[in-house]
C-alpha cells in the first residue's frame, strides 16, 4: 500500500471510512487483508462494501469463538480468497459505538444491533397516541450506545389535528431533555428537510413497526428503495416490512441504517444511558438529603419535591423507576454469568491439574 493513501480518495469515505480507520487497519493491510463495511448479514454470510464494490463475505473465519458476530455498520478485514473460494471476514476493528439491547432469548447477553453509528434517529408515530415509556426506553438504549439521539415524531399527516401534533411534540421534548426533536411526513415530504438538518454521518433508524421508518428512509434515500406497508388503523401497528438491518449511502452525505420494528427493547447494562435520559431527574436526585435516596418515602428526597409541586411529572418518575430496576436486574443476570463461567474456569484448570498429579503418579510408580 502506497504511503501517499488517502482515506477521503476511497470509495469506502461514503460509507464513514477516514484517517483514524485506516490508522486502525495497517497491520491488517499488511497482512493482505482489504477493509470493508458490513451492509447485511445472513446466516453465516453478509453482504460487505469494499473499495471495488459491493461482495458477499463468509463470517465464519472472524478470530475468537468469544468475539461477537458481525453486525450492520462493522468495519471488517476480509481475506479476499476465504476457505469456501468467497470473501471471508478474519477480523472486526474495534466498534466505536454500539446500539445493544437484552438477547431476543432473555439471557445474559446483550444482542447487537448496529455498529459504529453516530446518529440514532427515533421514530415516533403520529398516528397513535404518542407511548412516552417506549420513547425514554429507547432514548436510554441510545445514549448508552455512545452514539447522539434524535427523535423524529413521523406522520404528521396522520395526527388528528395540528394542535395534537404540538401538543405531542412538547410532550416529547419534555421526556428527552437535551435532545433535537423533529416533526415531518415522509408521505406529503413536509418537514423533511428539517429532520436531514438534525442528521449526521452514519445514521440509524429505530421505533417499532408502523412508526413509518422505512418510509422517511426513503425520503431520506431520494428513492423507494426500502419496503414499506400500510399500518391497522387502530393501534398503528404494522407489518415487519424490513426484515433484516440494512446499510445504505445516503445523497447528501452519510449512511441510513434501517431496522425491522422492535416489538420489545430489553435495557442491557444501561446506567449511563438512563442518566441521560433522565437527566431532570438525575439533576433533582443531586439535592436530595441522602446520598442513597431511592426518591420513594425518604425524607428531603427533592426528586419527591418537585414530583408534588408539579415540576416534574409524576409518570417521569415512575418510568424512571421501572427503568432503573429493569436495568439493576439485567446487570444481576450478567453478573450471575461472569460468576458461572470464573467458577468453570476454575474448575477445568482443577481438572487439568488432578489429570496432572494421576499422570505424575502413574509415571513413578513405573519408573
Amino acid at each position: 500500500m502506497s504511503s501517499s493513501f488517502s482515506a477521503g480518495s476511497s470509495p469506502l469515505a461514503a460509507y464513514g471510512w477516514d484517517t483514524s480507520l485506516e490508522n486502525e487497519f495497517t497491520s491488517h493491510r499488511a497482512a493482505g487483508l482489504i477493509p470493508g463495511r458490513v451492509a447485511a448479514v445472513d446466516r453465516g454470510l453478509c453482504d460487505v462494501v469494499t473499495d471495488t464494490g459491493p461482495t458477499r463475505a463468509s463470517t465464519g473465519a472472524t478470530g475468537s469463538i468469544t468475539s461477537d458476530p458481525p453486525c450492520t455498520g462493522d468495519w471488517a478485514a476480509l481475506r479476499p480468497d476465504g476457505p469456501d473460494g468467497r470473501p471471508a471476514i478474519a477480523a472486526l476493528l474495534p466498534r466505536r459505538t454500539a446500539i445493544v439491547r437484552s438477547s431476543a432469548a432473555r439471557d445474559s447477553r446483550g444482542q447487537v444491533l448496529a455498529a459504529n453509528v453516530d446518529t440514532v434517529a427515533i421514530a415516533v408515530s403520529l398516528a397513535v397516541a404518542v407511548d412516552l415509556g417506549r420513547a425514554e426506553r429507547l432514548l436510554a438504549l441510545a445514549w448508552e450506545s455512545g452514539a447522539r439521539p434524535v427523535v423524529v415524531l413521523t406522520q404528521s399527516d396522520l395526527a388528528r389535528s395540528a394542535a395534537d401534533a404540538d401538543q405531542a411534540r412538547d410532550r416529547v421534548a419534555g421526556a428527552a431533555p437535551g435532545v433535537d426533536v423533529a416533526m415531518c411526513s415522509a408521505a406529503t415530504g413536509d418537514g423533511v428537510d428539517a429532520v436531514r438538518a438534525v442528521l449526521a454521518g452514519t445514521v440509524v433508524l429505530v421505533g417499532p413497526s408502523g412508526a413509518g421508518k422505512s418510509t422517511l428512509g426513503n425520503a431520506l434515500l431520494g428513492a423507494e428503495v426500502l419496503a414499506t406497508g400500510a399500518v391497522r388503523a387502530g393501534d398503528g401497528k404494522g407489518r415487519h416490512t424490513t426484515v433484516r438491518r440494512e446499510l445504505l449511502p445516503l445523497p447528501g452525505g452519510g449512511v441510513l441504517i434501517d431496522t425491522p420494528g422492535l416489538r420489545g427493547v430489553g435495557l442491557f447494562e444501561a446506567s449511563t444511558g438512563l442518566e441521560r435520559a433522565f437527566a431532570d431527574v438525575e439533576d433533582l436526585a443531586a439535592g436530595c438529603r441522602f446520598g442513597d435516596c431511592a426518591h420513594d418515602t425518604e425524607p428531603g428526597c427533592a426528586v419527591l419535591a418537585a414530583v408534588e409541586d408539579g415540576a416534574l411529572p409524576r409518570r417521569r418518575l415512575d418510568s424512571y423507576r421501572k427503568l432503573q430496576r429493569e436495568n439493576e436486574w439485567a446487570a444481576a443476570r450478567t453478573d450471575a454469568r461472569l460468576h458461572a463461567e470464573l467458577q468453570n474456569r476454575r474448575r477445568a484448570i482443577t481438572l487439568l491439574q488432578r489429570q496432572k498429579y494421576q499422570q505424575d503418579r502413574r509415571e513413578g510408580r513405573d519408573r
